[in-house]
């Protein structure tokens, strides 16, 4: 017959194992449940990946000239972009002054990520220095074929403009048609015109008359998203 002291020491023994395999227990699961907690952060972040490049790439229309970057079409792509969170990183590849020949010249040092979209906003000073249009398509041309090359996945976008009637209607019509036609022969989806409802309101260009204000980049925005999202 087990005395009230020999029950104690009993009980004592019992609730010690208890004890001990309630910690082994938790020991052993709470790793693995902060490793699985690992594991699917790091899979989520893996799933999202790295931004996608949108590549804005022209001359002072695209930089913002006479406004805050953040307030060019450019800049209000990224602020759209992130209010809808997706997941695409805007850079604005405009310079001021650019012709399709600079253009050309500088765009390797652009190239050195690949950009998922690439929207090509070039020739409008071409155009306004009346340089020969042959060798502004040829520009346009290069510098299509020389993304395609280097990045075959890369979408290509590429935005028309038109020009003062100060050039005589024959060169007028010849610039304008250039963008259709490019185009047509390099497969890739046209932006008719850039600056559609913009160009020529004095109301919506700074006083140059040539570049938009805050509120005309915001109608260029429209425009260019029209087109814009159909590829992202």
């Amino acid at each position: 017959m087990q005395t009230p002291f020999t029950i104690a020491q009993t009980m004592i023994r019992k609730i010690s194992i208890l004890v001990i395999l309630a910690t082994a227990i938790f020991s052993c699961s709470s790793p693995k449940e902060e490793k699985s907690a690992e594991v699917t952060a790091v899979q989520e972040t893996v799933d999202e990946g790295p931004k996608k490049l949108i590549l804005f790439y022209g001359n002072s229309l695209t930089a913002g000239y006479g406004i805050d970057a953040e307030d060019a079409f450019p800049g209000l792509v990224q602020h759209t972009i992130d209010s809808l969170d997706l997941n695409y990183k805007v850079i604005n590849g405009g310079l001021s002054g650019d012709t399709s020949a600079s253009g050309l010249t500088r765009l390797d040092w652009f190239l050195e990520e690949e950009p998922a979209i690439f929207v090509l906003e070039l020739g409008a000073n071409d155009g306004l220095r009346g340089i020969s249009l042959s060798e502004t398509k040829s520009n346009l041309k290069a510098i299509i074929q020389k993304v395609k090359n280097k990045y075959p996945e890369t979408i290509i976008l590429l935005a028309g403009m038109q020009i003062p009637p100060n050039m005589g209607p024959e060169y007028i019509n010849e610039f304008e048609q250039m963008y259709p036609d490019i185009s047509k022969e390099e497969n890739v989806p046209l932006i008719p015109f850039l600056l559609e409802g913009v160009a020529g309101n004095p109301d919506l260009n700074l006083p140059d008359g040539i570049h938009p204000t805050e509120e005309g980049h915001r109608i260029v925005f429209t425009t260019v998203w029209e087109h814009l999202v159909k590829l992202i």
